[in-house]
Order: structure tokens, then sequence, then C-alpha cells
């Protein structure tokens, strides 16, 4: 989601380890900052920009508490690169990392992957951009390379006591795997609100399941309970040596497969693949460069390179569930800092193209953070006007949620620029409308909501345009405002695509009212649970929800609630425990709800 209010100015101190590198020809961005809060009060994010990053409070360990403080980042385009200046690190370990990655045994459960020119992409951007098929795995996933060579050495006497696991998503199916090939039982705890399809994909492997908890920290710690109380060897996702050396091998398959490679892009959430692709590329081809590429509402590593030391993320966004991590491993963080050469951010919007490009080169659907490094290394590609060069992603995985295509089609037209979501405000007087179509002129609409209402002075139009030329576009926003009609590029406001283009005509001239985002699990029970904080100690004056086929939903609401009473509005919402955001200070939202 993001906010149409400018940021003030004021300077950012670069941590000397972490640098922005940018060409002469693009004006520095390190002055102009935003501000936020833990989704609770009000926000402030830099006008049109694709930002939806989580609060953060930095934390030298694991076990530090996680406090709901502003945080201070710098204004980051997608695909800009946020330089890391790696150590290096030790010699030694790092030559018994490449030594084990070699001799890594994964190839007993998995393929070695296509390395797959992309033509249409190659075309548009203008470099060789190849993709490293990893979702044509058996799980549709890497994950089973680190599960497998981590279990694969463990002693016959662990293997018979069975390894045990917490994970919603990929890292279950390929731990469950591992344990079929190993003849292993394989415990496989996961949060009560994962999704059907997942539990069902792990128990067809052979994962004994265990659900409990609403949350990934809460089937963690009893997996770790579990661990201990039944001697059970807990396999983590990325955060082991042995993971790390076993999605290594992906590394050596790209090397094979293509020489002379310009850049690799990568998908982070721990860390745990980028981890060990670099530590084989950085010994065996060092001038490739090895990039991470983060969502912004989930780059816990980015600002762990930043800060110098681990950090916190207090809530992620999940739209890309599979790198939606909240703390990145000691293991892979260290491994990050003495290798890799930085890291660029990627909004959903932008996945969600990268998704459409996969399925236009050949009718292949990845999942969200499958297609993350895809959207960060074709956004890299534009902002440094890459040309020529040999460009790789890796596609991480292909388990879609089917129920989550809805989402993506949603955002896909937007990130890729094809289309674009605007708001028009016209008199509202007889003959206005056909007023406003006809300087919508040649650009193609593709979605239009508008009602009358009395109201109103002024009439709202919420649409979407297909978009040849960006020049096409800001010539029909110029006459526009010729004609007395405002219009506002809203294509990478979440709230708007969420929310508010089913709310037009809303407004209600209801005394006392606020509106709250709430970001809650999809599970039957969730509404319930949620009205009984509120009701009827407060009117609810309007709901609107929408599955999204994701761990969490955004769930957006309005209630009655005098001025007197916002302290304990607020902390009842604190102890409902949902991340959440008063929206009363989104530009977007008063014009189109509160107007």
């Amino acid at each position: 989601m993001e906010f149409l209010c400018l940021a003030p100015t004021r300077s950012f101190s670069t941590n000397p380890k972490l640098t922005k590198s940018i060409p002469s020809d693009h004006t520095s961005t390190t002055s102009r900052i935003f501000t936020y809060q833990n989704m609770r009060g009000s926000t402030m994010r830099p006008l049109a920009l694709p930002l939806k990053m989580s609060p953060i409070v930095s934390v030298p360990d694991i076990t530090a508490p996680v406090e709901n403080v502003p945080a201070i980042l710098p204004k980051v385009v997608p695909g800009e690169l946020i330089v890391n200046k790696p150590t290096g690190g030790d010699s030694d370990e790092l030559f018994q990392y490449l030594v084990d990655i070699l001799a890594s045994p994964v190839y007993d459960v998995a393929i070695e992957s296509p390395l797959e020119l992309a033509e249409k992409l190659s075309d548009r951007l203008g470099v060789n951009f190849y993709i490293k098929r990893e979702d044509k795995q058996r799980v549709f996933s890497f994950k089973l390379r680190g599960a497998y060579n981590m279990m694969s050495n463990l002693s016959r006497e662990e293997l018979d006591k069975g390894v045990i696991t917490a994970s919603a998503g990929n890292h279950a199916q390929g731990v469950a795997l591992a344990g079929q090939r190993l003849n292993c039982v394989a415990k496989i705890v996961m949060p009560t609100t994962t999704p059907q399809i997942k539990i069902d994909a792990v128990r067809a492997l052979g994962g004994d399941v265990v659900l409990y908890g609403k949350t990934f920290d809460e089937a963690q710690t009893h997996a770790l309970e579990l661990s201990e109380k039944d001697g059970l060897k807990y396999i983590p996702p990325f955060d082991d040596p042995g993971v790390i050396k076993g999605q290594g091998t992906i590394g050596t398959e790209i090397n094979r497969q293509l020489k002379d490679i310009h850049a690799v892009f990568i998908p982070v959430g721990g860390g745990g693949l980028i981890a060990g692709v670099a530590t084989f590329f950085k010994q065996i081809a060092p001038n490739t460069k090895i990039i991470g590429v983060e969502p912004y509402g989930a780059a816990s590593m980015t600002l762990s390179l930043h800060e110098g030391h681990r950090v916190k993320l207090s809530n992620v966004d999940t739209f890309a569930d599979g790198v939606a991590v909240a703390l990145v491993g000691e293991y892979t963080f260290a491994k990050c800092q003495e290798l890799i050469d930085g890291m660029v951010l990627v909004a959903n919007d932008g996945i969600s193209a990268a998704i459409k490009d996969v399925y236009d080169e050949g009718r292949n659907i990845l999942e969200t953070s499958g297609a993350v490094a895809i959207a960060g290394a074709a956004a890299y590609c534009e902002f440094y006007k890459i040309k020529n060069e040999n460009i790789v992603a890796i596609a991480s995985g292909a388990n879609m949620d089917f129920s989550k295509l809805h989402k993506v089609t949603e955002l896909a037209g937007l990130g890729s620029g094809k289309e674009a979501l605007l708001a028009t405000f016209m008199v509202e007087q007889q003959g206005s409308f056909k007023t406003f179509v006809g300087l919508v002129g040649s650009l193609n609409f593709t979605e239009l909501t508008y009602r009358f209402t009395s109201e109103r002075k002024n009439a709202l139009i919420l649409y979407r345009v297909n978009v040849d030329k960006e020049s096409d576009l800001e010539k029909m926003i110029e006459d526009m405002k010729s004609s007395n009609m405002t219009t506002l590029n809203l294509s990478h406001n979440e709230l708007v695509v969420d929310h508010l283009k089913h709310l037009v005509g809303g407004s209600a001239n209801i005394s006392d009212e606020i509106f709250g985002e709430f970001i809650v699990p999809e599970k039957a029970e969730t509404l319930k649970t949620f009205l009984d904080a509120f009701s009827p100690r407060w009117n609810i004056t309007l709901c609107r929800y929408r599955n999204q086929g994701d761990i969490n939903a955004s769930l957006l609401m309005g209630f009655q609630v005098p001025q007197a009473e916002m302290d304990e509005f607020k902390n009842q919402a604190d102890k409902l425990g949902y991340p959440y955001e008063l929206d009363n200070y989104n530009e977007a939202f008063n014009l189109v709800v509160s107007e």
C-alpha cells in the first residue's frame, strides 16, 4: 500500500558497508526519505512510490524483543542496486563449502534444472535474459536441495529417530520428500492457517503433518519443543551450512550452463539460496555479480546488510509468501555480508508483471515468490539501461495457490506499465460524463466505475486504461486538467487496487467515522473474532473483505469512534493482535470515501 503524500526531506546517514550505486544520469535519491509507524496511526510515504515496507527494529540476535518503533529508510526505486561491500570471508571455510557443494548428493532427488533463454524478455530489455527453472523440480521448488543435502548427512541413528521442521510452504515439501527417499519419518508442523492444498501436498509426499498455532512463529516454537522432547533432528528452512550447501548446487549448474554472466539475480527470504549460490560463484567466477531481490514489504536482508547486523521485521507482507521472512538466518547473513554484490527491491505489481512475462514466454505460471528474482532482474536492466549482457534470474518455485491468481492478474498490467489506474474528478452536471469519455480518447478502458451522488459537487470516476506509450497517458491527464477535471494516477496505490475502487460513491457523511485496514488470517472464524472485539462497543459503518489466496488477507473496516474514545479503541485493536493501519491519512482513501 502506498500513501499519496510527500515525505519530508532530510539527510540519510549511509552505512559505510552498504551504499547506493547510482549512475551519473540518475539523480541521487538518498536525501529523500519516508517515515512510518507499525501499521498504527499516521503514515507518510512518497507520492507514487510502490512501497509497502514493513516497520522494523534492529536486533543483534533472534531472542531480542521486537519493538514497534518508527524507522527511516532511503527511498529506493525498483531495480536500483543497493550495493554491499563484501568482506570476503575466511578462505579455508569458503573452500570447504565449495568442496561440499560439488560433492552434494542432491541429485538423488533433484534434477539439473534447465536454464532457458526468455526470448520475449530478452528482446524487450535488449539483453540475453535467462531463467533458471527451479520450478521444474518434482516439488516445483528448489527447497528439496537444501533439505536433502542436510538430511543425507545425518547418521542412520538420527534418521531412525526422525526429523522435524516448521513450514507452511515449499520447505515442508522438500523435507517430506527427503524423508521419503531416506526412509525417515518427517514431522512437519504447519500453522492452522495453512491452505489445505499445501497440507495435502505435504501428506502426499509422506510427511506427518501437525497443525499448531495461528502463525509461523507459534508453529516453529512448537516444532522446536517437539524436537527437544522427542529427540527429533530439526531441519531449518535456511539457516544451516548443510542447507546452504544444498542450495549452492544451483550455482554449479548455472556455471556449467552459461559463461560470461553479468549478474545472477536470486530471491531472498531467509537467505539460504543466495548464500549457497554466492559461495560457489565468488570462488569460481568472481566477476559475476550476485544480486539478491526482496519485496519492499519483506526487505529483511536488505535492512540487515544496511544496519551491519540482522534486523527483524515486526510485520511482513505475505504477497510473496515464500520469501516473507521476518529475520534472516545467522549463517546466511554472514555469507551475504562476505560475498554478495547487493540487493534490489521490487513491488507486488512488479512481481505480478514478472509472472505474466513468464506465462507469455511458455504458458508456465510461477508462484509469487518464484517470480521475485525475474522482477528484480528486469527492473535492474531497465533502471541501468543494461544492454547485450547475459542476465540470469532464478525462478524459485511454482506452487501457486489458484485463488491468488485474480490478485496477480489485477496487479500485472499495472506493474508492467501497460495499464494505469486513474481517478478523475469532474463537476456533476449533464453531459460531463460524455465529455470525460471523449477526453480519454484512444486509450482503451479496461475497467470503469462511476456512480452519481447528489451529495457531492464533484463526481469521482475510478478507471483503468491500456497504455501503449507513457506520453499518451501524460497527454490525456494534461487534457483532463485543461478541462477542469483533476486526474490522479493511482496505479501503485494498493489500497485503491484492493478496496477503494469498489467504494465509489460511498461517502455517507457519518460523524466520528474512522477507517482501518487490518491484516488478518484467512480463516473462517477470523471475522467473528474480529467483530467480537469491537461490536457492539463501536458501530460498524463499512466492511470489505476479499480472499486473496494468501496466508493473510486485507480487511477494510469503518467504525464510529468519538475522539474521546480513540485511545480505548486503539488499545482494543492492539489487544486483538492483528497488524493494522488507520487509513484516514491515506489521501486516496479520503478522496474516494471520506469526501
